[in-house]
């Protein structure tokens, strides 16, 4: 019961995880490093148009889901390096 109950709370807030809305942004000149937490930050601050300059709306609850995009954004840190310096890893995705 307690292990259904942690699966669904994760998986509720990786769908409305701002990491995981910025990855698939795709806007140019939107932030890639650490774009989850700032979207995040933004909106905690007041931002009004997260749409223009992130590419992907906010989190409802952006306070919430700071610290978990936080950790996310550091887990693909080296990702988004790499792409913010135009490295091309050569990594693709999909089935």
């Amino acid at each position: 019961m307690r292990r259904r109950l942690a699966l669904g709370l994760a998986l509720l807030s990786l769908s409305g995880c701002a990491t995981v809305r910025t990855l698939d942004a795709a806007k140019p000149g939107a932030p890639v490093v650490y774009a989850g937490t700032r979207l995040d930050w933004y909106t905690i601050n007041g931002g009004c148009c997260p749409l223009d300059r992130f590419g992907a709306e906010a989190p409802r609850y952006p306070g919430l889901d700071l610290p978990a995009s936080a950790l996310l954004d550091t887990l693909l840190l080296p990702f988004s390096l790499a792409t913010a310096l135009g490295v091309s890893l050569g990594v693709s995705g999909g089935l």
